[in-house]
């Protein structure tokens, strides 16, 4: 995780895929579209049983297996070739509290693949949660093979939480069907880079400053 800040302007900070950050894990759930797809419910989950996985600077995200046969979760009972029968919204992420206040923060990375099939979607967000939870601004980027990176002016208030992170959306799956369905593998942009992006800032902010010098 990598931060810059200039005096007298907008704070700004940049961070990136972090194996060592401490990552949570929510999962929404809804029903299928064909059966009016109304929000079902929410609660936190463990990262892998997401399932989101890390294995050394590479995470992978994978859409999500329901280790319960029951009709609830699969179309007819669960088995091989059971179409689930719920709407998985997985997510992965950071959160903070009073960090990134008042601030751009840029939430960059890299999509080494992403091989999902079309019952699915994933993609990059940055949150700003009010302090109850109650309403939230939200910037999303999807992932598609290369670098992402997006920006949110987050509020400035010491008690809003931000969250950055990933979050996969699709139906449930089999466990012995998963492998069929794709992931998603990232990797967080090297610390050069993210060097070179503040470089660039402040030159930028340097430049700005003696143009409006006298003349």
């Amino acid at each position: 995780m990598l931060t810059a800040t200039a005096t007298g302007v907008r704070a700004a900070s940049v961070v990136t895929v972090d194996p060592g950050a401490s990552w949570l894990g929510f999962m929404n759930v809804s029903e299928l579209p064909a059966n009016g797809g109304a929000y079902v419910f929410g609660s936190p989950w463990t990262v892998t049983d997401l399932p989101a996985t890390f294995s050394g600077d590479v995470l992978t995200l994978a859409p999500n297996s329901i280790d319960d046969p029951a009709e609830f979760w699969y179309v007819g009972g669960g088995g091989p070739g059971a179409p689930g029968n719920k709407i998985m919204n997985a997510n992965v992420y950071v959160e903070t509290t009073g960090v990134y206040v008042g601030q751009e923060l840029t939430f960059t990375g890299i999509v080494l693949n992403n091989t999902l099939t079309d019952e699915y979607t994933a993609r990059a967000f940055i949150k700003d949660f009010a302090p109850d939870y109650s309403s939230f601004n939200v910037e999303f980027a999807d992932l598609v093979d290369g670098v992402f990176s997006i920006s949110l002016e987050t509020l400035a208030d010491p008690n809003r939480h931000v969250q950055f992170g990933f979050e996969l959306t699709g139906p449930n799956v089999w466990i012995t069907d998963v492998g069929a369905k794709g992931i998603v593998q990232i990797t967080g942009i090297p610390e050069p880079s993210a060097l070179a992006l503040m470089a660039l800032s402040l030159g930028t902010l340097l430049a700005g400053k003696f143009r409006s010098g006298p003349h």
